[in-house]
């Protein structure tokens, strides 16, 4: 049975990463982002639910008194 040679593999994964690093690098460096993020207002739009204008008192069962 002959034997792995395992002697080529440090270059090779090597040579991999520089040549994936590079790759990303490129594709990174091709993108285009905003120079200026504008603002935007936000205007607070108070909504008036049904419940807000009553007070309700919840009951728990453990609070109620006992019988």
């Amino acid at each position: 049975m002959p034997q792995l040679d395992t002697s080529t593999w440090f270059i090779t994964i090597l040579s991999t990463t520089i040549a994936l690093f590079i790759l990303m690098q490129l594709k990174v460096s091709l993108l285009t982002f905003p120079q200026t993020p504008s603002v935007k207002s936000m205007k607070h739009v108070k909504t008036s639910s049904p419940w807000e204008s009553k007070w309700t008192k919840i009951y728990s069962p453990l609070s109620l008194p006992q019988q």
